[in-house]
């Protein structure tokens, strides 16, 4: 696999159920891109499922170091036994932009350390089980300034390297935005950066 490429998923998965001592545990997978996103997710389910005792989650964005964003959260269940083992299931999925939550409805019956543990990281897995994993590459965005005289120069390397133009402004003063492969994205700056009157910015996901 190419370095610039990362595993997630696509939508969220049908609502999957593990049951241990009359305990029940509600998995959810949900795909996220920051952690406004993943705050309306929890808040949703805890509307859902607002007579449950715990909502245990764990989530991860990004792709590599140093911009990698994880967290694993117990939610009052005792410490590492719920979003380290949910968040474990991420790892071994090796899948990223996911925030995976489970709800717990307690039965009365203590499951111990060992068996909450258990029940985290089995519902976490189900709820990724029924997900679709896909490959995406990871990409860079950048904007491309220039007089709409140079139009023609911009628009023949769009077109020869079959860019991706996410967003685009035409007027006396063009901007055109695009979406390149992390691997070819130094050689398309270099191309724009040699043409005269044009500039080209890279863009802060």
């Amino acid at each position: 696999m190419e370095n610039d490429t990362y595993k997630t998923i696509v939508k969220p998965n049908e609502e999957v159920l593990f049951k241990d001592k009359n305990s029940k545990f509600f998995g959810y997978a949900f795909p996220v891109k920051n952690e406004d996103e993943v705050k309306a997710h929890i808040e949703d389910l805890k509307k859902q499922h607002h007579s449950a005792r715990h909502w245990c989650y764990a989530y991860q964005i990004g792709f590599e170091e140093p911009n990698l964003i994880y967290r694993a959260n117990d939610d009052g269940e005792p410490n590492n036994s719920a979003g380290m083992p949910i968040y474990g299931q991420i790892q071994s999925f090796e899948v990223t932009n996911v925030l995976i939550v489970v709800v717990r409805y307690f039965g009365g019956v203590k499951l111990g350390v060992g068996g909450l543990i258990n029940a985290y990281k089995t519902t976490a897995q189900m709820a990724l089980e029924a997900c679709k994993i896909v490959n995406k590459t990871i990409n860079v965005d950048f904007v491309i300034i220039f007089d709409y005289k140079n139009m023609n120069k911009v628009m023949r390397v769009i077109k020869e390297k079959n860019l991706n133009i996410t967003n685009q402004k035409l007027e006396l003063d063009c901007q055109i935005t695009i979406s390149v492969r992390k691997k070819d994205a130094n050689t398309i700056a270099s191309i724009f950066d040699s043409i005269y009157e044009v500039e080209i910015k890279e863009l802060d996901n």
